[in-house]
């Protein structure tokens, strides 16, 4: 007589594998008519509804490119709507100044975005290229270069101060290490 193989979880089903279980495993497809890809992106079928769509990840970008946050709204009701979102979110550009808030993928604050635009700079940009095209922007319109030129001395006042903001990010980043840890 065969004894019953044994689990080796000791009762804690979370330390099973995914989809461990000895039964067949229920995959939602897309709900796309034709896609037979599994769905992993639920997007609602009304605004306030609980009801779901559930799409793959190509079919819920497409379904999301259409998506107007002020759809249904007129211009005065937009505009109001629009002042209370920056109101009520207005800390987070506050906490910009510690480095919580910022561009894309959070590694540049918007501060050194408009930076690195001025300096002609991708966001990826390292410290070296930005030494590089400070100091080509720079020769261009130095005020001894082109003295009594009141323009050039302005755009030499934003390089500088466009230098001096990627500097000091430099410098916290260097100051923080590479996993953002003090």
């Amino acid at each position: 007589m065969a004894r019953p193989r044994r689990s080796m979880d000791w009762g804690f089903p979370r330390w099973r594998g995914y989809e461990g279980a000895r039964e067949a495993a229920r995959i939602r497809l897309c709900d796309r008519h034709g896609c037979e890809e599994p769905s992993n992106c639920p997007a609602p079928k009304a605004p306030n509804s609980p009801d779901r769509w559930y799409f793959c990840e190509k079919h819920a970008a497409e379904y999301n490119s259409q998506w107007d946050y002020f759809a249904g709204l007129d211009k005065a009701e937009a505009e109001e709507r629009a002042r209370t979102e920056r109101r009520d979110n207005a800390g987070y550009a506050e906490a910009a100044h510690y480095g919580w808030g910022g561009s894309g993928d959070g590694s540049r604050s918007a501060d050194e975005m408009r930076a690195l635009e001025l300096l002609a700079l991708e966001a990826d940009a390292s410290f070296d290229d930005v030494k590089k095209a400070w100091r080509a922007k720079a020769k261009e319109v130095h005020p001894d270069l082109r003295p009594g030129d009141e323009e050039a001395a302005r755009a030499f006042q934003a390089l500088s101060l466009a230098y001096e903001v990627l500097r000091q990010a430099e410098e916290r980043r260097s100051w923080m290490g590479p996993d953002g840890q003090g």
